[in-house]
């Protein structure tokens, strides 16, 4: 679909159901991409991305990795309206993951982020499902 169309297309917010708790904020890409072939592009791309994004973090062995795939994950989340993670991945942000005692954070928030990937994937999923 070459731009000329994809500026016709009507936003993906238009035509989704509407669903309690969404994992992805329909409504946000709509105001800030405003059409429903590039609103798809955007969330295609994600669904792509997210599963390594999260790979990174889990295997990220310094806190330097762990705050760097944290933030990668944040910039994305919210970049596609995924709030949950967003806000997960914030928090991850800010555990010390060097400090024995915080693993159990660093567990919560992993676990958190996990979820919120899975939810925001299978929303993608249900959406375009082809």
């Amino acid at each position: 679909m070459g731009w000329t169309s994809a500026l016709a297309a009507p936003s993906l917010a238009a035509t989704a159901p509407a669903v309690v708790e969404a994992a992805i904020d329909l409504s946000y890409l709509a105001r800030f991409l405003g059409n429903a072939s590039l609103e798809r592009e955007v969330l295609e791309l994600f669904a792509a991305q997210a599963p390594l994004y999260l790979a990174r973090l889990r295997a990220a062995a310094t806190p330097t990795d762990w705050q760097l795939a944290a933030h990668t994950i944040k910039g994305a989340a919210a970049a596609v309206g995924a709030r949950h993670l967003q806000r997960f991945a914030e928090l991850a942000e800010r555990v010390d993951a060097a400090a024995t005692e915080r693993q159990a954070e660093r567990a919560w928030a992993l676990q958190g982020i996990s979820e919120a990937t899975e939810a925001a994937c299978r929303q993608i999923q249900e959406m375009f499902g082809d």
